[in-house]
Parts: C-alpha cells; structure tokens; sequence
C-alpha cells in the first residue's frame, strides 16, 4: 500500500514537473482577460474560429525557448501570414504586456 502511494505521489510529481508553467499560470486571470480583450472571438480553447485554437498555437511553440516573448509581441503588434491570411488586429490599448504575459503564459499550458 505505502509502495503504491508512493509511485502515485512520484507520478504526480513528474507531470508538475514537466510542465512548470502552468504550476505559475493564474488561469482563471488568463481567461478573464482573454475574454475581456476580446481573444475569444477569434480563437478557442480546441477549435479553430477565425483563428488558430489555444491549443494548436501551444502545440505549435512547445519547445520553443523565445515563444513567449514572440507570442506578447504578436498579442501587442498584431500581424499575419503565420496561421493563414486573415492579419491578428493589434492589442495594445486593450491590456498592458503584463496581461497579455499572462494570457500567452496560459494558451502556451493549453
């Protein structure tokens, strides 16, 4: 018994480990602001609207060391050609570039 609570706490371990990010992720911030700002018209949690979801722009960053200071960029600047034609409108006067950290910090544990 002691052995099987054991793995299972080692288990737990393991996958807060291997993905720290989202252990420092206020996500019920992340998805006030995502709302508030009106992200959620255009992207979702698993489908894509008018853009990509929160989870194929995860899938495709996973790895990536400069993704999140590329992705506040994108939030703030707006811009196009990554996820087809149709251009991201620019943020800046909607939220300051510690929201859209946050936000980009919650899509990227998606």
């Amino acid at each position: 018994m002691l052995m099987r609570t054991l793995l299972a706490l080692a288990g737990v371990a393991c996958l807060w480990l291997a993905n720290p990010a989202s252990a420092s992720v206020d996500a019920a911030k992340a998805q006030d602001l995502l709302a508030k700002s009106g992200c959620v018209a255009c992207h979702a949690k698993d489908k894509k609207l008018v853009g990509p979801s929160f989870q194929e722009i995860a899938k495709k960053y996973k790895g990536n060391a400069g993704a999140e200071a590329q992705l506040v960029k994108k939030v703030a600047d707006g811009g196009s050609g990554v996820w087809g034609p149709v251009p991201m409108p620019p943020n800046k006067g909607k939220g300051s570039d510690a929201d859209f950290k946050t936000m980009v910090q919650f899509i990227l544990t998606q």
